[in-house]
């Protein structure tokens, strides 16, 4: 249903690149011919604004549409300009306002549906029931396809999936951070058949700066990047497509170009002890 790789646009908007409607539309048309056919929103990217910019284009290019698969999240009472009701940073997973939100992401991403819609951050006042109200009744009028989770604990994920079947849980996953190999997230996702989704899957470029666990993934990374024939962003892509749960890295770069160059990963296989020399470096630590 999805594209390999997720196509992140936080940093489109207002919150980094401002790129104007004419910018997006070549940017979401050239991931297309990539294809690269999935869209990860949420309704606070660009302090609620990211969604109406891709719905501008979605607006006046509206063929798209049929193309490409758009997952967007809500939950997150972000305090801003455009919700001036909010006083403080919140979450909200209440049956009126995963309602309101949906109503809300449709309407500004210029579409009649969502393909998935995840919970941005787990609210620790929900009621599983009543979110499986609200997914229902999506499900039913046919706003949204699929639903899942973001940033969830196995237990928080497992308290909800029994009230109502979730799609993915989309945490942090990286070689820089590992948390959801041991915490037991992707033990989760395989167990119920699902693929999880992993955002800032390049450690939000803590490879790439200048401290002891980049110098060591540099160093055991420099042979299989020759090896390979490919670059560090590529050879870290593909260390997490190897993982068996099928992890779906949320790219977020802003540049086409590397977007072009993630792709070259999928065409990548590590082998065993190469994952394991990486994950080794990572940790500064040998295997147990």
């Amino acid at each position: 249903m999805f594209s390999p790789l997720i196509i992140g646009t936080m940093r489109l908007g207002t919150w980094d690149a401002k790129l104007p409607t004419a910018q997006w539309q070549d940017f979401i048309e050239t991931c297309l011919e990539l294809q690269m056919t999935t869209f990860d929103h949420a309704d606070i990217y660009g302090d609620y604004t990211t969604e109406a910019d891709f719905g501008k284009v979605l607006k006046q290019a509206p063929h798209l549409r049929d193309q490409l698969q758009i997952i967007t999240k809500c939950g997150i009472c972000r305090v801003c300009e455009q919700r001036p009701k909010y006083r403080i940073k919140s979450y909200d997973l209440s049956k009126e306002h995963i309602l309101w939100s949906v109503e809300n992401s449709l309407r500004e991403l210029q579409t009649e549906y969502i393909d998935m819609l995840l919970l941005h951050r787990p609210d620790y006042l929900m009621q599983p029931d009543e979110i499986a109200e609200a997914f229902t009744q999506l499900l039913a009028s046919g706003k949204v396809k699929s639903f899942g989770v973001s940033n969830f604990t196995p237990a928080q994920f497992q308290l909800l999936n029994e009230a109502f079947p979730l799609a993915t849980n989309q945490v942090e996953i990286s070689i820089a951070h590992r948390h959801a190999f041991g915490d037991g997230t992707l033990d989760q996702c395989m167990r119920h058949g699902i693929r999880p989704q992993a955002w800032s899957p390049l450690g939000g470029g803590a490879v790439f700066a200048e401290n002891d666990m980049s110098a060591r993934i540099k160093t055991v990374a420099q042979p299989m990047m020759e090896k390979h024939h490919a670059s560090l962003d590529q050879l870290l892509l593909a260390w997490l497509l190897r993982h068996p749960s099928g992890i779906l890295p949320v790219l977020g770069t802003t540049k086409i170009e590397r977007v072009k160059t993630a792709v070259k990963a999928l065409e990548m296989t590590l082998d065993r002890v190469e994952w394991y020399d990486l994950w080794q470096a990572a940790t500064g630590e040998k295997i147990a």
